[in-house]
């Protein structure tokens, strides 16, 4: 998840080299970068339903595959529409394979108890390799040259290739382990059969989901949180300092530091997720996310304004995970959480897709960013009011009966 995270990560120093060498508008790129988000999001609910069939080892060894052979091919780029077939459609169906979904399956599988603290270690993994690595991403590409960086990044996907490929097991019974909580060898889960089985259940879970008003606020909550995270703030972070003269080296360290307060942030919340009321902490996480952005536009960019802003931004980047994996779970039951969380996260990855595109866009049209980190501000205060609608609830919400 983090080697695959800093390939996700590293579209975010790409933008201004790919307009000085092909002449192409941010507007453009971030069109590709937004169908990028899009798959990214859309693919989970069937790449869980993907790890239910054929193992979570061989779904993940496949979207390393899928994501470096992206990678290789834009090497060679010379139009728009290539941009968008290789890291809009190649890389956003292979990082969404290992997407946030990858991270609750295997909390799922492996954990019944402190599930929450381990959705937030591997949550953080994702957050954190998407920003630790822009510091020496950007030195690469501002010394040699862009595709240099993505080198490195070839390097770390075929490390974590090879670790998943000798090392992954798909359930602790392939190792004769009980799941941590428990003191019983379980048995492995049993596999989906049949290709309409493979791709209906993510549909039903779906519709049966739709029926619920949790489902909704989960979704709109989470579009919100991709709104004002993936798709602002790291595909157009760099660009937006360099409009008030931050090297893009330095901007791009100041993305690790929020990476750094991320990592703590999101571990907190985990361990936070398993003792408290979930509404109230994703009450708190969105509105002190909120209030940071419509703070970032008066720091003027200095030193000291957007240390302040990485602190109380990177401790909210994604903090709001656990505790949607955690209602998703208390909602609609273990059995069903990580397909409906696939569709949650679906929302996240449109809202991200959103602002990439809607972003980009207003940098062309007006020549700022402003309007994009009002807006974005603005809804997640929104977000914070709307997830308080949802009652306390202890037992999931009543299910049909999962078609067979």
């Amino acid at each position: 998840m983090l080697a695959t995270a800093g390939a996700m990560g590293s579209a975010g120093v790409m933008i201004e080299p790919l307009q000085r060498e092909f002449g192409w508008q941010n507007a453009d790129i971030s069109f590709a970068l937004a169908v990028r988000l899009v798959l990214f999001g859309l693919i989970g609910p069937f790449a869980a339903a993907f790890m239910n069939r054929f193992g979570i080892r061989n779904v993940v060894v496949v979207a390393l595959a899928l994501i470096s052979a992206g990678l290789l091919g834009s090497f060679v780029m010379t139009e728009v529409w290539q941009l968008v077939l290789l890291w809009g459609v190649v890389v956003g169906l292979g990082t969404g394979m290992t997407a946030l979904v990858l991270g609750a399956s295997v909390a799922t599988r492996w954990f019944s108890a402190r599930r929450g603290l381990v959705v937030g270690m591997l949550t953080a993994s994702t957050a954190t390799g998407q920003l630790v690595f822009l510091p020496l991403l950007a030195a690469l590409t501002s010394q040699i040259g862009w595709r240099a960086a993505l080198v490195f990044v070839l390097a770390m996907l075929m490390l974590a290739l090879t670790a998943v490929f000798f090392l992954m097991r798909d359930a602790p019974a392939d190792v004769a382990l009980p799941r941590y909580g428990e003191a019983a060898v379980a048995d492995a889960p049993a596999r989906q059969q049949g290709l309409a089985t493979l791709l209906l259940s993510p549909l039903i879970a779906l519709r049966d989901a739709a029926r619920t008003y949790t489902f909704w606020v989960l979704f709109a909550t989470f579009f919100i949180c991709g709104l004002s995270t993936n798709g602002l703030i790291q595909t157009h972070w760099i660009t937006l300092c360099g409009d008030f003269g931050v090297a893009p080296v330095g901007a791009a360290g100041m993305l690790a530091v929020i990476g750094v307060f991320d990592f703590v942030g999101t571990i907190l919340a985990g361990w936070l997720s398993d003792r408290y009321d979930n509404r109230w902490l994703l009450f708190w996480f969105y509105g002190l996310r909120g209030l940071s952005l419509i703070y970032l536009p008066f720091t003027d960019f200095t030193l000291y304004g957007l240390s302040i802003f990485a602190v109380f931004y990177g401790l909210d980047w994604v903090a709001t995970v656990p505790p949607t994996v955690k209602l998703a779970a208390e909602r609609f039951g273990p059995e069903r959480a990580t397909l409906v969380f696939g569709w949650v996260f679906a929302g996240h990855q449109l809202g991200a897709a959103t602002a990439a595109f809607g972003a980009g866009a207003t940098r062309t049209e007006f020549a700022t960013y402003l309007p994009a980190l009002y807006v974005a501000g603005a809804f997640c205060l929104v977000a914070a009011m709307l997830v308080m609608s949802l009652t306390h609830q202890a037992k999931p919400e009543p299910q049909p009966a999962p078609a067979t």
